[in-house]
């Protein structure tokens, strides 16, 4: 230090609690003075990646990028999870599924224009201005509509067809021995015979680390088949993990692992229902409730909504059914669509539907 200036009569203090005294400064030096080395510590860091969304984290982030709002936040990650484009660590963290990725990648290469931030939260923008009454509808309508028509047609040319590609693979088929080749389905990827619809064996697999593939092993259970006497075992469908016989396709008996309970109200005749079953209740593989048939797969029918032991007043349905929200409270309305059939319990009114 040549001249101490302004710190005769300022010396700024540190936070630290060990950092007593002066701040340590230079000695006196001179060019071409030898300087004693005192120690050496090498240290090395590494850049450490961006942690993982959570689902509180990517709500902020979509915040501070103007993209959604708080009525349609639930929603989004809603879509991304029940679609299984990401999935929840133990951690609660966001992993993006082999399905995501793929989906991701096709709609931002063909539809460049509308898969980013800046668009996304001008729309909003917009929106907002239409609600205050500073811009036309119609005319922020055009200005979107118009280029996604473009992309839109352009993609239905040249957009990969996913679930029309197949990969061969060495691997032989158990029933028929051809090659199985890989392809694309809800679920992601999975293993066929080449020879659908003539031989349908399908079966799950994974990818080693020096990307090779091994089959899943179906997971076996103690329990018999009802229909053909073959083993049981676990599967997954649209509603989750369940029991199926190991003689598929030739049979095709399922059970659910969620025990059904009975409701003692009957199925509806058609062309609702088959009009022979009891509706039970059943759970599904995110934990929501809802009733269908204890006759599936041979009946389909299937609601959300609570079915209560009331016939329809106007209708003569066998049952109605009965939701309750924050809104409207609770209401019973009937069970077939055709019928405007309303009631709120709250009020003991009848409402048109």
């Amino acid at each position: 230090m040549r001249f101490d200036g302004f710190l005769r009569v300022y010396q700024e203090s540190s936070d630290t609690p060990d950092a007593a005294g002066d701040a340590k400064v230079l000695p006196d030096l001179s060019e071409g003075d030898l300087l004693r080395l005192l120690g050496l510590d090498p240290s090395q860091h590494f850049t450490q990646p961006p942690p993982r969304f959570t689902q509180a984290s990517l709500i902020r982030e979509l915040e501070e990028n103007g993209v959604g709002r708080p009525s349609t936040y639930a929603s989004i990650m809603s879509t991304i999870i029940d679609r299984e484009y990401v999935r929840q660590d133990d951690q609660k963290r966001l992993m993006p599924t082999q399905l995501g990725e793929l989906v991701t990648d096709l709609l931002v290469e063909s539809f460049p224009d509308i898969l980013n931030v800046d668009f996304t939260a001008g729309l909003e923008t917009n929106l907002d201005s239409i609600e205050a009454g500073t811009r036309d509808w119609l005319d922020v309508t055009k200005s979107f509509y118009k280029p996604f028509c473009a992309d839109l047609q352009r993609a239905k040319k040249n957009m990969r067809d996913v679930k029309g590609e197949v990969q061969e693979t060495e691997i032989p088929c158990e029933k028929c021995g051809k090659k199985l080749v890989i392809k694309w389905g809800r679920n992601g990827e999975f293993l066929a015979c080449p020879s659908y619809p003539e031989c349908k064996f399908t079966c799950n697999f994974t990818r080693t680390d020096d990307g090779g593939i091994e089959i899943e092993q179906p997971e076996t259970t103690d329990e018999k088949c009802e229909k053909c006497g073959a083993d049981m075992q676990y599967k997954y469908g649209r509603f989750g993990k369940f029991l199926g016989c190991s003689n598929y396709p030739e049979c095709k008996n399922v059970k659910s692992l969620n025990k059904p309970v009975p409701t003692g109200i009957a199925c509806p005749p058609e062309p609702q229902g088959c009009g022979e079953g009891e509706i039970v209740r059943k759970v599904s593989r995110r934990g929501k409730i809802f009733y269908s048939c204890n006759r599936y797969p041979d009946c389909t029918f299937a609601i959300w909504d609570k079915p209560i032991n009331v016939p329809c007043p106007e209708c003569n349905a066998p049952f109605l059914v009965e939701k309750t929200t924050k809104r409207a409270g609770t209401v019973r309305k009937c069970v077939r669509e055709d019928c405007e059939y309303s009631e709120s319990l709250a009020e003991g009114l009848s409402v048109e539907a």
